[in-house]
């Protein structure tokens, strides 16, 4: 005997086949966020291109060195087709921009060159950042009303957008008199995506660099330096020491650090916590 199905027990059918292919989406769809989120950064094409950074050459990793005074332009350099027009405090600027820009000297007294940045993003985070950066503007008073001291002030920065990661580098130096000259370096890095402060740690796994190898390779560079300090002090010179077992090398406890399209920079910035200028930069 053949059966005949109503239309309406037929209909029933099909709505709940729809449904259940809705509920099958979403699904999938909840799963590939949490992902996005944690794990990987996928674009509506597909998944990135794999990372370079990380598989350099000794000589490419020389030359990155050789040519980090170089790379502060007191800009920002947008990645092609990113847009984040809808974060901005200022729709006509760009995501990073010169706030304040002063070059003056004085014979004897100062001499100042600075170039202040302000990131344009309408974040709570960010205005923190802001507000942090405001006190290399706040140091341009100070030197400007030194008299014989032939104060010298720099400040300059550069920023980058880098597979949806805001990285932005501040260097400022500063030599008061017979003071050592000190060397501050502050970076800033923001995941434009999530809207949240990304650590070094995320990076990493966001370009496939292997945490384990790296830690040894800080260890390791650290190491020599402090070795050449040893050296240097047995010729009777007076040069900052390193602690080479100190917790402020390991990864999690790594703050300073720019990223751009082709290498990861691991400061190491002395002058952040006394007055040197002595620093230590791990290229990736």
């Amino acid at each position: 005997m053949k059966v005949t199905l109503s239309e309406e027990k037929v209909f029933n059918k099909k709505q709940i086949a729809i449904y259940a292919t809705i509920i099958v989406i979403c699904i999938i769809s909840i799963i590939i966020a949490f992902y996005v989120q944690f794990y990987a950064r996928i674009d509506i094409f597909g998944v990135e291109p794999e990372s370079q950074i990380g598989k350099k050459t000794e000589e490419q990793i020389e030359e990155l060195h050789a040519g980090f005074d170089q790379i502060f332009t007191n800009n920002i350099e947008i990645e092609e087709g990113e847009s984040q027009d809808n974060k901005k405090i200022e729709a006509d600027k760009p995501l990073v921009y010169t706030k304040t820009e002063k070059k003056e000297n004085k014979l004897n007294n100062y001499d100042i060159d600075v170039h202040i940045p302000y990131i344009n993003i309408d974040n709570k985070i960010v205005e923190k950042y802001n507000k942090e950066i405001e006190a290399f503007e706040s140091k341009i008073n100070s030197v400007l009303g030194s008299k014989n001291k032939n104060s010298i002030y720099t400040v300059e920065y550069v920023s980058n957008v880098q597979n949806g990661i805001l990285s932005l580098m501040i260097r400022s130096n500063l030599k008061e008199g017979n003071n050592i000259q000190r060397v501050i370096l502050k970076t800033y890095n923001y995941d434009l995506r999530n809207n949240k402060e990304i650590s070094l740690e995320e990076v990493l796994r966001i370009e496939n660099i292997e945490k384990t190898a790296l830690q040894q390779k800080i260890k390791n560079e650290i190491s020599a330096e402090q070795k050449k300090v040893e050296d240097l002090k047995a010729l009777g010179y007076n040069i900052y020491s390193r602690d080479v077992e100190s917790i402020k090398y390991n990864i999690e406890n790594s703050k300073v650090f720019y990223l751009t399209d082709n290498a990861l920079y691991i400061m190491y910035a002395y002058g952040n916590e006394t007055l040197t200028n002595e620093m230590d930069l791990i290229v990736i």
